[in-house]
């Protein structure tokens, strides 16, 4: 018996489109440019993201960029589900987090995706994504390490999307988690040598 062919949809193209160019919006460069902050990527780590952003010593458009970086998203996901589907929501999700990881106008050079991942995860089933925000804020707490926060809650989003949402969801989940360890070798690399920076201390 063969296998049943994948047919992509206009609807999901639709979907893929608008999350890929949603999430490629760089808020933390745009907003350090506007307000004269330097050039993020000439900062601590290069990275287009809020936790890089507060290596700058604005708090204020840390938490900015870490709102609308979650934000474009969760818009994403929900934009796509309300006019075509739960599945386009999914897709739309996940473009939007590798439209951030990889965006074409800064020559696919982007952020890590942590805040975006968030904000999809909420969109997508919003009891799960606050149980993944609670277990970043813990680890954040607890180790005051970003990357170490990010990780853990990467790793278990699977596990509350199986258990308060569904398995397609779960899936999107393991996946997003997958694109978010790859871009953190190099701060998987420092966390195991105790090198690993912590939150608001200069690279």
């Amino acid at each position: 018996m063969g296998m049943t062919p994948v047919v992509v949809t206009h609807a999901w193209q639709m979907a893929a489109i608008l999350g890929y160019l949603l999430g490629a919006i760089p808020f933390g460069l745009l907003l350090t440019k506007f307000f004269q902050a330097g050039d993020l990527r000439s900062i601590g780590s290069g990275n287009i993201g809020a936790t890089n952003v507060l290596r700058t010593g604005r708090k204020g458009l840390a938490v900015a960029t870490l709102i609308l970086d979650g934000g474009k998203g969760a818009v994403a996901a929900l934009i796509a589900g309300a006019y075509y589907g739960p599945e386009e929501a999914m897709i739309a999700g996940m473009m939007a987090v590798i439209g951030h990881n990889f965006p074409m106008w800064l020559k696919f050079q982007g952020g890590k995706g942590v805040a975006t991942t968030l904000g999809v995860l909420i969109a997508l089933c919003w009891p799960a994504g606050l149980a993944a925000c609670a277990t970043w804020l813990l680890i954040a707490f607890t180790f005051k390490m970003s990357s170490l926060s990010a990780l853990v809650a990467f790793a278990i989003s699977p596990v509350y999307m199986f258990f308060l949402g569904n398995e397609s969801l779960a899936v999107v989940a393991f996946m997003l988690a997958v694109l978010g360890f790859i871009r953190h070798q190099e701060n998987i690399k420092r966390i195991l040598a105790g090198e690993e920076p912590k939150i608001g201390q200069k690279k």
